[in-house]
């Protein structure tokens, strides 16, 4: 249920609407945006509790919503959300992108792509530390050296860094290392895993399960936005259909239809999405024109030999390059600014 308040009400009375709600045992979740303040309200109540917060001062209207997610629905919070880390906005105006390694393997490497992504205009330093692979012999990533080696290399090149949480565990540790904490397709549901991520601040990018609805997605979000961190992209990565040519079949229809249900940024993945280089850029400049607030690109210097065996959806750093400029041609016909500063190709 959201309590609709006047345009009018001071942050006063809305702290007092807040605290009447708390007394019942409920959570009171504020939302204010530019036309209206909305106070989402969860927990189990009895019809008439509705009535008694409509009589409340300062409250224009009560309304249910029949979602089984509140807080990530857009009738809980109908202005965009945008996450502002660190000077870097998403969900906004701006057009974000992120780019990088599967895995980070050396210092030199993950240092010489924060380089060539700050280069070519990205603005977040990409890189999995630990890796969840199908198979138990796979390379597993070079856990917390690789979070050290990888915050040293955004510091160094004026970058924010995104890497993958696995588990409750080493939340708190990836949180001190990397700016923005990404969640695998393979956890999309580790609801322990959710609920701990609702106790930091620093942005989730919550990647969409292989075969998850609109509603699972939407839900998984609603764990970490429950638990206090409104701070949650959703990123859609591909989904598993019959269709055994490309890696997954990527969902452009989710990204509007996500901006049409939610208000968080809606981030689109090609890379894994299609799993073939050579579809990468066609699906990056479709993302941005289905209305992705950014995307998360696979480059690598050398991606065929790369750890993790992903180097076929890896763009080279001309490619990258290259796309980005691209980008920054159609970026405002969808709405989006995007600025490579400039940088020649040749990078």
């Amino acid at each position: 249920m959201i309590a609709i308040l006047s345009p009018s009400t001071p942050d006063e009375r809305i702290q007092e609407i807040v605290q009447f709600i708390e007394k019942h045992e409920l959570q009171a979740h504020v939302s204010k945006g530019m036309e209206r303040t909305v106070i989402g309200i969860i927990g189990q109540f009895s019809p008439s509790f509705g009535e008694q917060v409509r009589q409340l001062k300062g409250v224009e209207n009560v309304v249910r919503i029949s979602k089984s997610y509140k807080l990530a629905s857009r009738d809980f919070h109908p202005d965009n959300t945008v996450i502002d880390w660190k000077g870097v906005k998403i969900g906004g105006d701006d057009l974000v992108i992120m780019g990088g390694p599967c895995a980070v393997e050396t210092p030199e490497q993950i240092d010489e792509i924060a380089r060539l992504v700050k280069a070519a205009g990205g603005q977040v330093l990409r890189g999995g530390a630990f890796k969840p692979r199908t198979g138990p012999y796979a390379f597993q990533g070079v856990g917390v050296e690789g979070l050290k080696m990888m915050k040293e290399a955004g510091d160094k090149h004026g970058l924010l860094t995104i890497t993958e949480v696995m588990t409750p565990e080493y939340v708190d540790i990836c949180a001190e290392y990397a700016d923005i904490m990404q969640v695998g397709t393979r956890n999309m549901q580790n609801f322990d895993l959710l609920r701990k991520l609702g106790t930091i601040k620093n942005p989730v990018l919550l990647k969409r399960g292989f075969s998850a609805t609109y509603d699972e997605f939407l839900n998984a979000a609603e764990y970490i936005l429950a638990g206090g961190n409104p701070n949650v992209m959703l990123c859609e990565r591909g989904i598993r259909t019959f269709e055994t040519y490309t890696r997954n079949t990527l969902d452009l229809a989710a990204i509007p239809s996500l901006k049409t249900l939610s208000h968080l940024p809606v981030i689109s993945d090609p890379s894994h999405g299609t799993g073939r280089r050579e579809l990468v850029e066609s699906m990056s400049k479709a993302s941005v024109m289905a209305g992705a607030d950014g995307l998360i690109v696979e480059m690598h210097t050398d991606p065929d030999n790369s750890m993790t065996g992903d180097g076929v959806q890896s763009l080279y750093p001309d490619q990258f390059a290259k796309l980005l400029h691209e980008l920054e041609q159609i970026a405002p016909f969808a709405g989006k600014k995007f600025d490579t500063k400039k940088v020649p190709l040749n990078v």
